[in-house]
């Protein structure tokens, strides 16, 4: 089986990208035949490096590295994205699968049509919300709130809930509108990684033509023993430093519960929370540096999202190696933390999560819940083998049934009339 994964990465710069590339891999060392179109030119993680995997890089300018103008329309509609893409997929021998991870900041809606007139089934990882919703995280920057907007309704549009301005939110509309433009009456498979986005984003993507399937992001984990979060020092931070990924409640509730908050990863708020006492900035890490510094300093992890975060690695990492959650009840990832018994599911608010670090200083607590955190991760194991076992076996179910129903759709010929006559 060929299989083209497509993202705009080679290098981990997000979380999409780093599923991306360990499916490419999974997939490779599962024995099948790989091909990664990058859309920008960049670092190249060393998954990459495989007998089974061709890297091609198609050249194209991130949209922000543009003029306001230039990158406005290559956001909406890249005709040269889509130029290159179907040249790349032209040159490639039989394909069976397109799975595309992201695309909004060099490929836009105009791959969609492309993929779709390449005769293979195309699969989109959705890591976000960027096919429903114009800002593509459904919240309301406005109002730091998850959003309750029907997407591209008047009340949508109309609202001021652009994390940027209101030019950009102009933009994002006039990109979602192609994109509806782009995926009417073409069919599409669309791979949710967790319960909470498939039921909200089933309500959301109604009226296109649309299979939804639940696939495990892959979770990376080291060899080694597990952690001892009991003698941790601080509550750990992975991640972009945002406020709707919580990071500044973070540093307030570690405060009230007199523990360090402990920051790995850049962002906006970067400068704002080097400023409080009791923080420790790390800055960005490569994702070992990070894993090792989870296990040696943290007594738990924080994932206090306050948008519908869909499914953060950091969290399924930390319960692998051991180490207690504590998560926004909005997050996807929540699904797989037990309230009191790996971890906590508590609102994205200081009180409550002041609550639940407070709870974790007692180090019996934080020992039991990280064994069991560990122990119901090896029960049911999301490592890249099984994510790449799942993804073989739903490519292959695609294509028998595309294969079943095209047989099914033949008209019969004349002798296999004539014999069922008989």
């Amino acid at each position: 089986m060929h299989v083209v994964i497509l993202a705009e990465f080679a290098g981990v710069s997000g979380g999409a990208e780093k599923v991306a590339l360990e499916s490419a891999r999974g997939l490779a060392d599962l024995g099948l035949s790989v091909t990664y179109l990058q859309g920008i030119d960049g670092p190249v993680d060393p998954l990459l490096d495989h007998p089974r995997i061709r890297r091609l890089c198609l050249g194209l300018p991130d949209i922000w590295s543009r003029g306001a103008l230039a990158g406005a329309a290559s956001g909406i509609w890249h005709f040269t994205a889509a130029e290159r893409v179907a040249a790349a997929l032209a040159g490639l021998e039989r394909i069976d699968a397109l799975h595309l991870h992201q695309w909004t900041r060099s490929l836009s809606p105009s791959v969609f049509p492309v993929l779709a007139g390449a005769g293979a089934p195309v699969f989109v990882t959705l890591h976000d919300y960027f096919l429903a919703c114009p800002n593509g995280v459904y919240y309301r920057f406005d109002r730091t709130e998850p959003c309750a907007l029907k997407p591209m309704s008047a009340a949508c549009i109309a609202a001021p809930c652009d994390s940027k301005s209101r030019a950009h939110k102009m933009v994002r509309v006039a990109r979602s509108a192609a994109l509806r433009q782009a995926l009417a009456g073409r069919a599409l498979h669309v791979i949710h990684v967790c319960d909470a986005s498939q039921q909200r984003m089933g309500a959301l993507l109604g009226g296109y033509r649309l299979r939804h399937h639940r696939v495990d992001n892959p979770v990376r984990t080291i060899p080694g023993p597990p952690a001892a979060p009991e003698r941790g020092d601080a509550i750990a931070y992975i991640g972009r430093l945002t406020r709707e990924k919580g990071a500044d409640l973070v540093a307030e509730a570690a405060a009230a519960a007199g523990l360090t908050a402990l920051f790995v990863g850049t962002g906006p708020l970067e400068a704002e929370l080097a400023g409080r006492p009791g923080v420790e900035m790390l800055g960005w890490q490569a994702p070992e540096v990070a894993q090792d510094v989870l296990r040696r300093r943290a007594r738990a992890l924080a994932a206090p999202s306050r948008w519908f975060e869909t499914g953060p690695l950091t969290v399924y990492e930390a319960l692998a190696a051991g180490i207690p959650v504590v998560a926004s009840e909005r997050a996807g990832a929540s699904e797989k933390v037990r309230n009191g018994e790996t971890g906590f599911v508590v609102a994205p608010e200081v009180d409550a999560l002041a609550g639940a670090f407070r709870a974790l200083r007692d180090d019996a607590l934080a020992a039991r819940l990280g064994r069991a955190a560990q122990a119901r991760f090896e029960a049911a194991p999301m490592g890249l083998d099984t994510h790449a076992r799942t993804l073989s076996e739903l490519y292959g179910r695609v294509l028998r049934e595309a294969a079943c129903a095209a047989q099914h759709a033949q008209p019969a010929t004349p002798a296999a009339a004539e014999s069922g006559n008989l």
